[in-house]
């Protein structure tokens, strides 16, 4: 596999990994077997896709960048298994390529995430209710932030919001040596298994959230000063608070995510009395 020739472009977050060693590595970690179906994202040269080609029953890999796309289809030659869609993965129906490609069936998403996107494409993916697990080479500061411990200063808004639908794990990391051109920073691989259903439940989704981004808008201010950015009367949310018998003083950022979802339910409960 060569890369001379191919116009690397930053925009798109492009960093490549040739070594075989390392990209059987990310295929063995996401435990792919001839029953697999798989979406990839961003194919790049197709080196992933090959060891990925090798193992499973299907793929459908994405690939935004035009320009690459007749290397990538020459990488790919020997591959019937292999449907290359030049598409922003933001704007794909996965439910719908669940019917169109994979007979109705469920399927496993693994990629190497282009650093500005990693966020946005969780949470997408997080919306297609075929997908069961995903494994995800990201920067290795947000996958810190993805299984961030409460009280720490990686848990956050992101840990609440990946964790309440899936349970993540970092696999391994990898230096910047490994890349072509070299990022500055390490990655992780995470893997994502998706839960059937929240990891908590809650009377009010969009409420729960609220609560969150409030609480950790404002990181240093206690809880109940952070909380007034929501536009509940006070009372109704230091009554919440003393509910949960969480301490006067008690920072957002130390509640686990039990602790916000009985938080919205007690918060929830006082507005509807």
């Amino acid at each position: 596999m060569i890369i001379k020739g191919v116009n690397i472009k930053k925009r798109l977050g492009q960093n490549f990994i040739l070594d075989k060693n390392i990209l059987s590595k990310i295929a063995d970690a996401a435990q792919i077997n001839d029953k697999d179906n798989i979406v990839e994202i961003g194919a790049g040269l197709g080196t992933l896709t090959i060891e990925l080609a090798k193992r499973a029953k299907r793929i459908v890999t994405y690939e935004v960048d035009e320009d690459i796309l007749p290397n990538l289809k020459n990488n790919l030659l020997s591959f019937k298994n292999v449907f290359i869609l030049n598409e922003d993965i933001m704007k794909a129906d996965l439910n719908k390529v669940a019917l169109n490609y994979f007979d109705n069936e469920n399927f496993k998403v693994v990629a190497n995430l282009p650093y500005y996107i990693t966020s946005p494409v969780i949470m997408h993916l997080f919306e297609c209710k075929y997908i069961k697990e995903i494994t995800l080479l990201i920067q290795k500061e947000v996958a810190d932030r993805i299984c961030g411990k409460p009280g720490t200063k990686d848990y956050g808004v992101l840990t609440i919001a990946v964790n309440y639908r899936a349970i993540p794990q970092i696999i391994f990391n990898l230096p910047p040596t490994v890349f072509i051109p070299q990022p500055k920073v390490e990655s992780s691989l995470v893997k994502f298994k998706i839960l059937e259903k929240p990891s908590v439940i809650v009377k009010d989704e969009k409420l729960f959230f609220r609560i969150v981004k409030a609480a950790f808008g404002q990181r240093r201010k206690v809880l109940s000063n952070a909380l007034k950015t929501l536009g509940i009367n006070k009372d109704i949310i230091d009554k919440a608070i003393a509910k949960c018998e969480i301490k006067p003083g008690t920072r957002g950022e130390s509640l686990s995510i039990e602790q916000f979802a009985l938080l919205t339910d007690n918060i929830y409960n006082l507005i509807n009395m």
